[in-house]
């Protein structure tokens, strides 16, 4: 850190010692490997089930005190995190909306990956925080219906092979959620993960039900499941299907023609017009800001034509998702809240299944998915309150045309965003370290994130930076302020709550 960062930091909050939030090292360290131990370390569920049954068990106000006595007793980063994940799923379910108190499972992954990049005396914070989270959710779903996962009623009548795919096809294509359920347990019982993964992805971003948390939830699950083990993959995928499946009391998707499901079936005429060649297209920023234009006035159908044309001509996929990643941020700027920041996870979440999955038409189909999805957002945005007006040109319009600084800048996202989204955009064109600032940024979301939306709109955008062309970053980190927290922005009692836990 330069004299002038670790300045701030020290006057800024007194609970950042040394560029710690916690201040403590009574617990073991977690180091960056300790937290991708290979998934063998957990081998059976008769080993993680203890840890799940103390989580679940123990009143919120001794949960964390108890955890750390585990942890201190010898358990691992990654067995707190799969019990975690584990009690979660099997205590909250993703219904009537795949959101709400079921953000105790999706936050988990980026819970995750905030630990991942924080300092080794720190990242036991983020784990700690999503277990207190867990136990509010727990509560939530215990006095609301008292659900709990339910065991498969016949194991002799679950299909295996080409017989779970046959049967988890049909089952979802007719949403009928019991034979999903066990033709889910199926396909993971009979075949490998990724032959899972590549069933999944079909489905994930096919509906606009739930604000994209469907998407969100694939792509995080998924993830947490490459850290904790596929040898507990049934009970998640299970899960995971069971929320896919989600229509919210309306008559069956499959019988009727509903709004949230047009854009994907308007896609699917699209994509004998995108060649072969579509992987090996050339970055056009021209088409990007086309695409941005789109969104802002356009329907779901001609943005997902207008990516279409851009692909057929020969431009790259990339120049696509930068306009999906700069369009969602300013819808953002627009309207900061809850869908502006669903709009930037959900691109997140669906770039992911974009890169992860071999499929072509999948591949294809959820590229196009992600540009209908912007529009969609911005009407939903309508029915919450004003949109503002303008648009990214604002970022250029500061009165304050002197070098910008960090800390004015980290000091400003409390409460002035717009200021602090054009003093970080001055600041990233004069040669500022971004480095520095996403360092910064998740320093504060650990000390000072009370919303699960804060870790999974932190962790999201701050790793799609990468994820951009290089000419576009900036503008897109300027527009992540509207949503994170700021330096002037109330500490969580979680931190003193964890510093008591861990002694």
């Amino acid at each position: 850190m330069t004299t002038n960062r670790r300045s701030f930091i020290g006057s800024s909050t007194s609970a950042l010692v040394g560029g710690s939030v916690l201040g403590v090292s009574s617990l073991p360290q977690v180091a960056r490997a300790d937290q991708n131990l290979p998934p063998s370390r957990v081998q059976f569920r008769s080993e993680i089930e203890p840890l799940v049954q103390l989580i679940e068990d123990s009143s919120r106000d001794q949960v964390l005190k108890r955890v750390a006595d585990r942890i201190r007793s010898g358990k691992s980063y990654q067995e707190v995190l799969t019990a975690l994940f584990l009690a979660a799923i099997r205590n909250v379910q993703p219904r009537p909306s795949v959101g709400f108190k079921f953000h105790s499972v999706l936050v988990v992954n980026s819970c995750h990956l905030a630990s991942l990049a924080g300092p080794d005396q720190d990242r036991w914070l983020p784990l700690f925080w999503a277990i207190d989270y867990f136990k509010s959710s727990q509560k939530d779903e215990k006095n609301r219906s008292g659900w709990q996962m339910p065991a498969l009623k016949n194991d002799a009548q679950i299909p295996m092979g080409q017989q779970a795919i046959n049967a988890f096809t049909d089952a979802m294509d007719r949403w009928d959620v019991e034979k999903a359920d066990a033709a889910s347990a199926g396909l993971v019982r009979s075949l490998g993960a990724n032959q899972v993964f590549e069933l999944l992805a079909r489905y994930a971003a096919r509906d606009y039900r739930s604000i994209g948390h469907k998407a969100i939830y694939l792509a995080n699950g998924w993830r947490t499941l490459q850290i904790i083990g596929w040898q507990h993959a049934e009970p998640v995928i299970r899960s995971l299907v069971f929320a896919l499946l989600n229509h919210n009391g309306e008559p069956n998707p499959a019988e009727s023609d509903l709004g949230p499901d047009r854009s994907w079936r308007n896609n699917q005429r699209l994509l004998a017009d995108i060649p072969a060649t579509w992987t090996r297209g050339k970055i056009d920023d021209s088409a990007a800001q086309s695409l941005i234009e789109c969104f802002r006035e356009q329907s779901p159908k001609s943005a997902a034509e207008l990516a279409t044309e851009f692909l057929s001509s020969g431009g790259a996929a990339q120049s696509v998702w930068d306009g999906v990643f700069v369009g969602a941020g300013e819808l953002l700027m627009r309207q900061p809240g809850i869908i502006g920041l669903h709009g930037l996870t959900t691109a997140n979440a669906m770039h992911y299944i974009w890169q992860t999955t071999k499929d072509e038409n999948v591949r294809k189909q959820v590229l196009l998915q992600a540009c209908a999805f912007n529009p969609q957002f911005r009407e939903s945005a309508k029915g919450r309150g004003k949109v503002a007006e303008y648009n990214l040109t604002r970022l250029d319009d500061s009165n304050d045309k002197s070098e910008p600084e960090l800390p004015q800048i980290l000091d400003d996202m409390t409460s002035r965003k717009l200021n602090a989204a054009q003093g970080l955009y001055g600041y990233l064109n004069q040669g500022g370290d971004p480095i520095q600032f996403i360092d910064d940024a998740r320093r504060l979301l650990f000390l000072k994130g009370r919303d699960a939306h804060d870790y999974k709109f932190a962790s999201a955008v701050l790793e799609d930076y990468y994820h951009l062309s290089p000419n576009w970053r900036n503008k897109f980190l300027a527009t992540s302020v509207f949503n994170l927290r700021g330096s002037k922005h109330s500490d969580s009692k979680l931190v003193e709550r964890t510093r008591a836990a861990i002694g």
